[in-house]
This record gives structure tokens, C-alpha cells and sequence, in this order.
């Protein structure tokens, strides 16, 4: 297993996060009916071999901390996970209480990984894409395994 190195997105990677956001998410990123421009937002950068192997973008918001993006292009190295941790230290630094994110319901491959890593559903907000696809009509209809993209999944740890 080759190692990956992780660092905090910096200026200098602000462009290269902007490419690998648009190509993974699509502009803006929606979550909850806000547009966020993860793209600006803090976060951190996994290295591998020269690449970009994951990312993950995060928002803080009094004592919440919301993970607006996170990818990882080589699975089972651990790279999601380890992106996961450092958002979590800076967010209990910051204050934050609780960490969390939205996911759609056809995303069941994130609903296990989230869940493997003691996130824990908290809420269905059901039909919440069709608010966001008037902010972001490029939402497709159908998702993972041709499932109907409808609702929002939260998912949180208390810090």
C-alpha cells in the first residue's frame, strides 16, 4: 500500500480544488436548500503520487460544523477517513458540538461508509431535492442503481 499525504487546501490549491469539485459535484454544491461554494470553502487535500486522491470541504457555523464535500478517488486506502478526522479536529477546535452532512437516499455506499465511521442518521428531510434542483437543475432524476434521487439524508457525530 503507498502512502498519501494530507494538507490543508492553501491558496495555491484553490484552482485544482475548483476543477476537482466542478468535475465530482457540479457548481454550486447544495446542501439543504443553500448553495455553497465549497469550492472557497476551508478543507483539506489527500496527495498521492502527484494527485489529488480525495478532498474534503467543510463549513462552520456557530457551534456546527457541516462537510459540504467530501470524495476520495482510491477506496480502501483510508483516505476518507483520514479526511474525516482532521475536518473533525479542526471543528472540535473551533467549538463546533456536532459534525454533519447531507447525502441523497440513493447514495447507499455513503450511508454505510458514514455509518462505519459512528455517523448516525438523524433526519430524512423527504422530497428536499426538488428544492434544491431549482437552485441546481443539473440534479439528475435518477442516482446510484437508476434509485429516484428524492431526499436529503442528515447525518451527524457529536463532538
Amino acid at each position: 500500500m503507498t502512502a498519501f499525504t494530507i494538507h490543508p487546501i492553501a491558496n495555491a490549491d484553490r484552482p485544482a480544488t475548483l476543477a476537482f469539485i466542478s468535475e465530482h459535484w457540479g457548481l454550486p454544491v447544495v446542501s439543504r436548500g443553500i448553495a455553497h461554494p465549497a469550492h472557497e470553502y476551508p478543507g483539506f487535500i489527500a496527495w498521492k503520487s502527484g494527485r489529488i486522491a480525495g478532498l474534503i470541504t467543510y463549513h462552520i457555523a456557530g457551534d456546527q460544523c457541516e462537510i459540504t464535500t467530501l470524495d476520495s478517488i482510491m477506496e480502501g486506502l483510508g483516505i476518507g477517513t483520514a479526511l474525516i478526522h482532521q475536518v473533525s479536529e479542526v471543528a472540535r477546535a473551533a467549538g463546533s458540538r456536532r459534525l454533519w452532512l447531507i447525502t441523497t437516499n440513493d447514495n447507499v455506499n455513503a450511508l454505510r461508509f458514514y455509518q462505519k465511521r459512528h455517523f448516525e442518521l438523524v433526519a430524512v428531510h423527504r422530497r428536499a431535492i426538488e428544492q434544491s434542483r431549482q437552485i441546481k437543475p443539473s440534479i439528475p432524476l435518477l442516482g446510484f442503481d437508476d434509485i429516484p434521487i428524492r431526499d436529503e439524508i442528515e447525518l451527524e457525530i457529536r463532538l
